[in-house]
């Protein structure tokens, strides 16, 4: 998981300031995500998945399709 959100943050060429203000919090926690020190919360992984326009399957490792789910 956590290259995977290492990967979409340089594809979309950002840093890990600018994705920690998405997520109001400090760049500190959120590079512990991104290491997996630290596991994410449901809340943080779903904005993710929304904010990347992927599925939390594909963050969490369980699919290669980037492709987010439909929504009802």
């Amino acid at each position: 998981m956590k290259n995977r959100l290492r990967d979409l943050r340089e594809d979309n060429d950002l840093s890990q300031t600018q994705v920690a203000k998405l997520l109001h919090m400090s760049q500190t926690g959120y590079s512990k995500y991104e290491t997996g020190e630290n596991d994410i919360p449901t809340s943080v992984l779903i904005a993710l998945a929304l904010y990347y326009h992927t599925s939390v399957d594909y963050l969490l490792g369980l699919t290669t399709q980037r492709k987010p789910y439909p929504r009802e």
